[in-house]
């Protein structure tokens, strides 16, 4: 009797999968904002026995928020530690300062330049004009065909349908950058790989 085949994504091949019944990670995941990021990412399902995400919205500067990273970690063991902020109205020094300093401390960063809605918007299209925070509000209201909730608890359902067109869209967005500078880089985002961590363990 035949195997049966695997299912294949848009481009012909298994996403691979980590083998749940022998992984057992711990995932910190800091976010600069208090509800919109974190009510994101605590909507993947990911199975609880396997995976342990600790999702917290800090409010913090992004050094402030790697600094806080840091003592979390002192405290508690971690084996993927994210930080997760965007360029918005903070300075380039204080951005690019942040993503170094979690680089030294071995964090992953989940950045946004400039706002994490980039993320949302890619989704839908591809996004190489950098825009004002206020018109990534304006164009999801256009795209969404409704009023767009900054701390919708619901977005993550109402657009996964869509979410291996974003990761292409960032992929290729950042591919544009050369030399990559993320401060200046805009719009750019790395959500996309925070993304495709945890997806990796969704059965």
């Amino acid at each position: 009797m035949p195997m049966p085949r695997k299912k294949l994504n848009s481009r012909g091949y298994s996403p691979r999968k980590v083998n749940t019944r022998e992984v057992r990670q711990r995932f910190l995941i800091i976010c600069e904002g208090e509800k919109t990021e974190p009510n994101y990412f605590r909507s993947f399902r990911v199975p609880r026995n396997v995976i342990e995400v600790d999702v917290q919205g800090l409010g913090e500067n992004p050094s402030k928020l790697v600094n806080s990273a840091k003592e979390l970690k002192e405290q508690e063991e971690y084996d993927q530690v994210w930080c997760v902020f965007d360029r918005d109205s903070w300075t380039p020094e204080d951005f690019n300062n942040a993503i170094q300093s979690a680089n030294h401390q071995g964090f992953h960063i989940a950045y946004s330049n400039e706002a994490f809605e980039l993320w949302y918007v890619l989704h839908f299209e591809f996004l190489n004009t950098g825009i004002p925070r206020c018109d990534y509000l304006r164009k999801l209201n256009f795209l969404l065909d409704r009023q767009y909730t900054k701390n919708s608890e619901t977005i993550y359902d109402e657009i996964l349908d869509k979410q291996s067109v974003a990761i292409r869209n960032a992929t290729n967005l950042l591919k544009q950058y050369d030399p990559h500078i993320p401060g200046k880089d805009n719009p750019s985002t790395t959500v996309h790989l925070l993304v495709q961590e945890l997806n990796k363990f969704i059965q």
